[in-house]
């Protein structure tokens, strides 16, 4: 069982920065891969990033490649998000989840066990 918790959301200005931050509980976040996926009001929930478990691999959705920056501390049982170059598109709940070894493809939904509650971001123009 792992629980997650994110924080660092808030409101920005368009070309700002933000840092999400998801917390783990227990002792097996090094065992599983994390992402980020966002969801703007309206939409399915579309993955962001993701990163393997010890962080050699990342990948990106198009949308945010150069712009956004997965990484983690397994020491800290904590994954980030580095957000800048913000526009009012990347306005969403963003939510990160676990994604156990041998699961399915990093982007889709299904391939994650456990979520977090999410942090609103929202970017004005």
């Amino acid at each position: 069982q792992v629980q997650l918790v994110e924080s660092g959301g808030g409101l920005v200005q368009a070309g700002g920065s933000l840092r999400l931050s998801c917390a783990a509980s227990g002792r097996t976040f090094a065992s599983y891969a994390m992402g980020w996926f966002r969801q703007a009001p309206g939409k399915e929930r579309e993955f962001v990033a993701t990163i393997s478990q010890s962080g050699v691999s990342t990948y990106y959705a198009d949308s945010v490649k150069g712009r956004f920056t997965i990484s983690r501390d397994n020491a800290k049982n904590t994954v980030y998000l580095q957000m800048n170059s913000l526009k009012p598109e990347d306005t969403a709940v963003y939510y990160c989840a676990a994604r156990p070894i041998y699961s399915g493809p990093y982007y889709r939904r299904t391939s994650y066990d456990y979520w977090g509650q999410g942090t609103q971001v929202t970017v004005s123009s």
